[in-house]
């Protein structure tokens, strides 16, 4: 709520009941006008030209609304007042709480059990798909029992959450160990953990893995939490987990009559400090060379990440039986898979990040 405002020559000063106060621009407030003038609701897009907006243009008046949910506002260029709520412009207070508040759950071994387990019947219906929706959200993966083998299932799940993504593994695939394939996922050999694409500028946000059939010894999933090792890293040394900020580190794909190049740090944050994205592929790891001492911290940092993600008490494995999918983030879970001997075939998809934000959105999961 808003307690107290004051026109200013060049901004309006806004005081909150919760104490916080700010003063904003009258080109921002301008900008940001939500009437039937300046802003189309239907499309939710600004119809205002900004660069027409008059530089200099002030407040001719302005009054505290509903018992301070809003503020009327009557420009200089406008012939009707705009109401700015007091709730968009709490948000956008440049005081305001930038704690992570995403609820995320940071886990490891112990703290991950049962509750990632969730049964495809059951997302299939509105309610039950937003609980697992809640809990890919919250610890970054999860295991959906009871699917058809067949690569449908996967298709299905994902149309569910967004787009299936295009990429030089095609749309929907299925795979078994091949030796003529020019990617380490398609031997029986280990894979320690990873996350995929390092060489795609927008990385895949979600990967689904059903498998269809499995007669072997071992192959184990193996999901690592990289927000927890981010975590970790941050509070045992800053000078670590600002090399892994800062170094650009290049991911290369060569093969299939492709090369594809990108470069990003393995953590990357928001201006906030909040975790954006973890990125490590130490197979995908392309040459490169920085000044002499940053390269030598940098080998020193992806040892001390590379020894947290193999570290057993942090690592979640299960071998998946067939009819089981997993779904994880890749833009926060490590994947791997322990070395197996005899037949393993798996079907699966990517998702863009940005449909998985935008379905968690609609769905109040955020």
């Amino acid at each position: 709520m808003i307690e107290n405002i004051k026109v200013q020559p060049s901004e309006l000063y806004v005081k909150f009941s919760n104490k916080l106060d700010d003063s904003f621009p009258n080109i921002w407030l301008r900008d940001h006008a939500k009437d039937e003038k300046n802003w189309d609701k239907r499309s939710n897009q600004r119809k205002t030209h900004t660069a027409f907006l008059d530089s200099n243009l002030h407040i001719k008046k302005a009054d505290i609304v509903d018992g301070g949910k809003y503020i009327s506002i009557l420009w200089s260029d406008l012939e009707k007042a705009v109401q700015y709520s007091s709730k968009f412009l709490l948000d956008n207070a440049l005081g305001r709480d930038i704690t992570n508040h995403n609820n995320q759950k940071l886990w490891n071994k112990d703290t991950v059990s049962d509750q990632i387990f969730v049964d495809f019947n059951n997302i299939i219906s509105e309610e039950g798909f937003k609980i697992f929706l809640k809990k890919l959200y919250d610890f970054g993966f999860c295991v959906i029992t009871n699917c058809k083998t067949e690569i449908k299932t996967v298709e299905t799940i994902a149309r569910k959450i967004g787009y299936i993504r295009q990429s030089i593994f095609g749309g929907l695939w299925s795979f078994e160990s091949n030796e003529n394939m020019a990617d380490t996922a398609y031997t029986q050999e280990e894979l320690r953990p990873h996350t995929d694409s390092t060489y795609s500028n927008d990385a895949p946000g979600l990967q689904l893995l059903l498998c269809c059939d499995y007669d072997a010894i071992g192959g184990d999933s193996i999901m690592v939490d990289g927000f927890k090792i981010a975590e970790l890293i941050r509070s045992e040394s800053k000078e670590i987990f600002n090399t892994l900020s800062t170094v650009e580190v290049p991911g290369r794909y060569i093969g299939d009559g492709v090369i594809l190049e990108a470069r990003r740090p393995i953590i990357r944050s928001n201006l906030n400090k909040e975790l954006l994205q973890v990125s490590f592929n130490n197979y995908d790891r392309a040459d490169f060379r920085i000044e002499n001492e940053l390269m030598i911290k940098f080998y020193q940092a992806i040892k001390k990440f590379d020894s947290l993600a193999n570290d057993q008490k942090l690592q979640w494995k299960h071998i998946l039986k067939p009819g089981e999918l997993l779904i994880f983030n890749n833009w926060r879970i490590l994947h791997g898979r322990s070395s197996f001997k005899g037949k393993r075939k798996m079907a699966g998809c990517y998702i863009n990040k940005e449909d998985f934000d935008s379905i968690c959105k609609v769905n109040g999961i955020h």
